[in-house]
C-alpha cells in the first residue's frame, strides 16, 4: 500500500514517548509498505528530514513557525488563544497553508491509506473521514487532570477552560475520523464514553528489548532514577511530587539515598534543587538513558497526570530495573501489581515500596526478571506493528477519491 502519514514533527531527535512509538511503527511498516511522511520542519533540528529515509519512502517537510515556549511570540499566542475556540495546545500548530498543501498532495498522489498521527495535525488535515487517527493519549483526560492538580485558582481556571475546549475539539475530530487507534483498551473505552465513538481499535505499547536489555553489570548512577522529558508538565508535576512528598520520607529512614532525574530541559527550580542537595542529580539531555536505568536500584514513575501509556514503564522492565509507579503512571498497561512492578498512590506507600526494594535487592531482581519475561513474550514492537498494520488494512477506509 501507499500510505500518507501526517505528523506535527519529524521523528529525530527521538526524545519523546510518542515519537518513539511512532518511529517503531514506521520502521516496521516501511518494510511492508510505501510510506510518504509529511510533517513540520524545525530549522533548529535538521536531522529530522535528513533521517526520514530510515522510516519513509518520501518525506514532505512543511514550513510553519511554532514560537518557543516563554518567547514573546508564545505569549502572543496565549493572548490570542483566549478568543479562540481551539485549545492552545492545538492552535499553536494550526496552519491553513499546510492544509492547502496536503489537499494538493492528496489530489496529486494516489494514496491507499492516510494516518493522522496525534490529535494536533487534525487542525489542518483536510480529509479526516478518509484517515486513521492515531491517538497516543485521550487529551481531554490529561487537561482535566491538570485542572484537578492545579495549585491555585488562576491555574485551575485556565486548565478547566483548556479542558473544555479540548473536549469539544477532540470529540469532533474523533467522530469525524474514518477509524481510530488507541494505545490501550482503557483509552479506547474512554473515547467511547466521552465522545460516543465506536470505531476504535487498540494496540498495546511495545519495547525494544534488543536495545534495553543489559549486557553486563553497570556502575551505580543513583539509587532511584526517573527518566522522562522535563519540558512536559505531567513529568514536571510527578518529579515535584516525588521530591516534595516522597523523597523526604525515604531520607528519614535511608539518608544517603540518591535520586537522578534524567531528561531534557529541566527547569531552573529543579536544577536549583540539585545544587542544594548533592543526593539529587539532574542530568538534562543525555546521549543514552540506558546507563542510568542499568545503574539504578529502582526506577520510578510517580505521575499524577497523563494519558495514553508510558513507554518508560516497559523500557524500565526491558532494562531489568525494579519499578515503582502510581496507578496513573502505569495506566493502560498489562501487568500484575507486586509481580511485575509495585504500585503506590500515596506518598507514604510510594516511599515504603522504594525502601523495600532498596533493602532487598534479591526481591527487586526477581520482580525485574518476571517483568522482563512478560514484555519479552508479549510486547515486541514488531508484534505491535503487525497489529497496527491489520487495523490499517482491514478497518480503515481508503483515502477519499482514491
Amino acid at each position: 500500500m501507499r500510505i500518507l502519514w501526517v505528523n506535527t514533527n519529524f521523528m529525530h531527535p527521538t526524545n519523546k514517548g510518542g515519537s518513539i512509538r511512532t518511529l517503531e511503527m514506521l520502521r516496521h511498516l516501511h518494510k511492508w509498505h510505501e510510506i510518504h511522511f509529511a510533517a513540520i520542519e524545525d530549522p533548529t533540528q535538521p536531522e529530522g528530514p535528513a533521517q526520514a529515509p530510515e522510516y519513509s519512502t518520501r518525506a514532505y517537510p512543511f514550513q510553519h513557525a511554532v514560537p518557543r515556549r516563554g518567547s514573546a511570540g508564545f505569549y502572543a499566542q496565549v493572548a490570542r488563544a483566549w478568543l479562540s475556540s481551539l485549545p492552545l495546545a492545538m492552535s499553536r500548530y494550526r496552519s491553513p497553508k499546510m492544509g492547502d498543501a496536503l489537499r494538493k498532495l492528496l489530489a496529486r498522489e494516489a494514496f491507499d491509506r492516510a494516518v493522522v498521527d496525534h490529535l494536533t495535525p487534525a487542525t489542518y488535515y483536510p480529509d479526516l473521514p478518509g484517515s486513521l487517527l492515531f491517538q497516543h493519549n485521550v487529551e481531554t483526560v490529561i487537561w482535566r487532570r491538570y485542572a484537578d492538580q492545579a495549585s491555585n485558582a488562576v491555574s485551575r481556571l485556565y486548565f478547566r477552560l483548556q479542558a473544555q475546549r479540548m473536549f469539544r475539539f477532540e470529540r469532533d475530530v474523533c467522530r469525524a475520523a474514518g477509524h481510530i487507534v488507541a494505545v490501550s483498551a482503557t483509552d479506547a473505552q474512554r473515547m467511547g464514553e466521552l465522545f460516543g465513538v465506536k470505531h476504535v481499535s487498540e494496540i498495546p505499547t511495545g519495547v525494544n528489548l534488543d536495545y534495553y536489555t543489559p549486557t553486563g553489570r553497570a556502575d551505580r548512577k543513583a539509587d532511584i532514577v526517573f527518566v522522562g522529558s522535563m519540558d512536559w508538565m505531567a513529568n514536571q508535576d510527578g518529579v515535584a511530587y516525588f521530591l516534595d512528598e516522597i523523597l523526604p520520607r525515604i531520607h528519614e529512614r535511608r539518608p544517603a539515598t540518591t535520586f537522578a532525574v534524567v531528561g531534557r530541559n529541566p527547569g531552573r527550580d529543579l536544577q536549583e534543587r540539585a545544587r542544594r542537595d548533592s543526593r539529587v542529580v539532574v542530568t538534562g539531555t543525555v546521549p543514552d538513558v540506558r546507563p542510568f536505568l542499568w545503574g539504578a536500584a529502582v526506577s520510578i514513575v510517580p505521575l499524577r497526570i497523563g494519558g495514553g501509556t508510558r513507554l518508560k514503564v516497559y523500557e524500565s522492565m526491558g532494562a531489568r530495573v525494579p519499578l515503582v509507579s502510581t496507578t496513573v503512571g502505569a495506566e493502560g498497561l498489562d501487568y500484575q501489581p507486586g509481580v511485575h512492578l509495585q504500585v503506590a498512590d500515596t506518598p507514604a506507600a510510594f516511599a515504603d515500596r522504594c525502601l523495600d526494594l532498596l533493602a532487598d535487592p534479591g526481591a527487586g531482581e526477581r520482580m525485574a526478571a518476571a517483568a522482563w519475561q512478560m514484555v519479552a513474550e508479549n510486547f515486541s514492537w514488531e508484534t505491535v506493528a503487525r497489529r497496527f498494520d491489520r487495523i490499517l488494512t482491514e478497518k480503515t477506509p481508503r483515502v477519499s477519491g482514491s
